[in-house]
């Protein structure tokens, strides 16, 4: 895959839920790279749970089954941050990146309460919003975002977003995602073998706590 995103036009993530183990290497990778607050985690883990009955004869057999998936922001194609930002704080750079500019940021939270992904966070000790940078600096220096790096199963990866929808298919709307004719996330999700659309009645995130 060509790293090269000076010719990119929309960059975007890549997440292989079948293989994830929900380890959270990439969060802490994150965390620990862009030191980061307590109780703010631009990426996040979603355990995902779910299943039903099936009848076999008389029996009834469980069938219960669970995945994660790891989240960032998706630097969408139509960011209902930077929209829904009153002081232009949010911008949208020549790779595809949402950044955030802190000078003018003033920490009313517009964007976090209107995006649908929980992607922005606010920082209390310097009181603006913050947010996944896709390690805009890694990318300056031809290294990949930390996240990337750092999954020991490497279940992440990142691209131009037309290149990985041409080899791995346009997958975006698997619970816990929304539909993606919101925003247009920049994002390609390999699906777990038990993943559901974002509208299925039958799953849970059961670790809520950690990621809402």
């Amino acid at each position: 895959m060509d790293k090269n995103y000076k010719q990119m036009t929309q960059l975007a993530f890549y997440f292989d839920a079948s293989s994830c183990s929900g380890c959270k290497t990439c969060q802490v990778a994150c965390k620990d790279k862009h030191d980061s607050p307590m109780g703010v985690r631009w990426r996040r883990i979603y355990e995902v749970s779910g299943g039903d009955w099936i009848q076999n004869g008389p029996a009834w057999i469980p069938n219960i089954f669970a995945y994660h998936v790891s989240m960032a922001c998706n630097h969408c194609e139509e960011p209902i941050c930077m929209t829904s930002c009153p002081n232009k704080a949010i911008v949208k750079d020549e790779r595809g990146i949402v950044l955030i500019d802190y000078d003018r940021c003033m920490g009313c939270k517009y964007c976090e309460w209107t995006c649908p992904y929980g992607a922005l966070h606010f920082d209390p000790d310097k009181k603006v919003m913050t947010k996944c940078t896709f390690c805009a600096d890694y990318l300056e220096e031809g290294k990949a975002p930390s996240c990337v790096s750092a999954c020991p199963m490497r279940v992440l990866d990142y691209g131009d977003l037309e290149e990985l929808e041409k080899k791995y298919g346009r997958h975006r709307e698997y619970f816990p995602l929304p539909a993606d004719k919101y925003t247009g996330p920049a994002v390609v999700i390999k699906p777990h073998k038990d993943t559901r659309r974002y509208d299925t009645k039958e799953l849970q995130i059961i670790n809520k706590e950690e990621v809402i």
